[in-house]
């Protein structure tokens, strides 16, 4: 009868969830790993001086192969529709935008800290034993650079509560004064020469982005007929052309990712009606057993996957120099074969890594009966303290000061996120302290 039981558990929770959604997600880690794997090559010069360079980058069709590649829209888009159907749970149960934004910053902070120690005890040791400065700065840049992800999705993150009472008020009238912002602080880049000013579309652009994912929770998308999505699609790939034609943007996508600019915002509307056009299709795959266990298996440790393949990807590249014959010229055709066996590799390590690592992405919000939720005073100070290391990395690179401050404020985020001991007479906790974000 357990198992009878467990078995409904399970078909009732699937047929609560988009699956679709889940898959696209996955597609969405992996496609990053692979595409840092070209983007990386370790050899050897002429005097047996490691050498690092980016063989991805280095071909002629890279910059418009970023039109299809640069996947990270879609990614803020399926995180707008994730939090959005976690904040209408969470206020189902009770909670508040308080409970919303500690749950995000715990999910965020808690899986980072690891990595900023690893960075901060790996570029400490590296330092010490007098690891060449030029080589090691090129390591900590290549290895640390996804961690953008982190401040500019926490940032997006912690604004769903107001964003989502704002959709509900006048969706409309949201996605354009988000979209005009955009628009107008790319102009004032523009203008001025500025590239910091650009940081303010940390807010409008990927908040524009993460609209959509509102828009696809409420069935607006799906609503659409096939001819429909794909005129969408269409159009907003036309409507990168004159901008990139005239010079305001680059052709590279990636170019475009920091600071983010209005070309994202235009990727993020194909990207999300042409993932609805195939919707029942990767509908029908995600019905079978095989499809779901391998999305739920990684899905369930995807920003362990992320945080760091990186480093993974460096250090196999490091011990192929170790082995004879085992580390093709960057850019040949050897090298390009290998990428395949490699990629294995790496996703192996990955997962052997994700091991002892997994319960720090699986950290649960949920505040146990008797205690109480940290004050909302702690709430933004942790939030604030967790998007502060990844945002200097965005800015600066990162480097072992930046490791090691970091550690320290994502430990200290930790800490007041944590529910608070048990509460004095009189004193109450609220009705969210069952409640899991997702």
């Amino acid at each position: 009868m357990s198992n009878a039981l467990t078995a409904a558990e399970r078909a009732a929770l699937i047929a609560k969830r988009d699956l679709v959604v889940d898959l696209a997600r996955v597609f969405c880690v992996l496609l990053v790993v692979v595409i840092h794997l070209l983007m990386i090559g370790v050899g050897l010069d002429a005097s047996g001086a490691i050498v690092m360079s980016r063989p991805l980058e280095a071909q002629t069709w890279f910059p418009a192969a970023t039109w299809a590649g640069q996947i990270m829209p879609l990614f803020f888009a399926l995180g707008g529709f994730t939090a959005y159907t976690s904040w209408r749970s969470t206020q189902r149960k009770g909670g508040d935008a308080w409970d919303f934004v500690r749950g995000r910053a715990m999910r965020l902070a808690t899986p980072a800290l690891p990595l900023f120690v690893f960075f901060a005890v790996a570029l400490g040791i590296a330092t010490i034993v007098g690891v060449d400065p030029v080589l090691l700065d090129g390591v900590a840049t290549g290895t640390g650079s996804p961690l953008w992800f982190l401040a500019a999705f926490l940032i997006a993150q912690c604004l769903v509560p107001v964003f989502a009472r704002l959709h509900e008020r006048a969706p409309r009238a949201t996605l354009a004064a988000l979209a005009a912002g955009a628009v107008v602080v790319d102009a004032i880049r523009a203008a001025t020469g500025v590239t910091e000013i650009g940081l303010v579309n940390l807010v409008f652009v990927w908040g524009f982005v993460q609209q959509l994912g509102f828009w696809y929770a409420d069935g607006w998308f799906k609503a659409r007929p096939a001819w429909q999505l794909i005129t969408l699609a269409a159009a907003s790939y036309l409507l990168l052309w004159p901008g990139v034609g005239a010079g305001w943007y680059s052709p590279d996508m990636l170019v475009n990712l920091n600071p983010p600019t209005v070309p994202l915002a235009l990727l993020g509307i194909a990207q999300l009606s042409l993932l609805t056009f195939l919707h029942r299709p990767l509908s029908a795959l995600m019905r079978t057993r095989v499809a779901q266990n391998v999305v739920g298996l990684i899905g369930s440790r995807a920003m362990t996957v992320y945080l760091w393949h990186l480093p993974v990807i460096v250090a196999v590249a490091g011990l192929t120099l170790l082995i004879p014959s085992a580390a093709p010229e960057p850019a040949s055709g050897a090298w390009w074969w290998t990428r395949i066996p490699v990629f294995v590799v790496v996703l192996v390590l990955v997962w052997l890594v994700t091991i002892p690592l997994a319960r720090f992405e699986t950290v649960s919000p949920a505040i146990p009966v008797g205690s109480r939720r940290p004050s909302p005073v702690a709430i933004v100070a942790a939030a604030v303290l967790a998007i502060a290391p990844p945002f200097a990395v965005m800015q600066f690179f990162l480097d072992l000061p930046i490791a090691l401050w970091g550690s320290v404020a994502l430990a200290a985020s930790v800490l007041l996120v944590r529910a608070r001991g048990r509460r004095q007479k009189g004193q109450t906790s609220g009705t969210y302290s069952t409640a899991n974000a997702r």
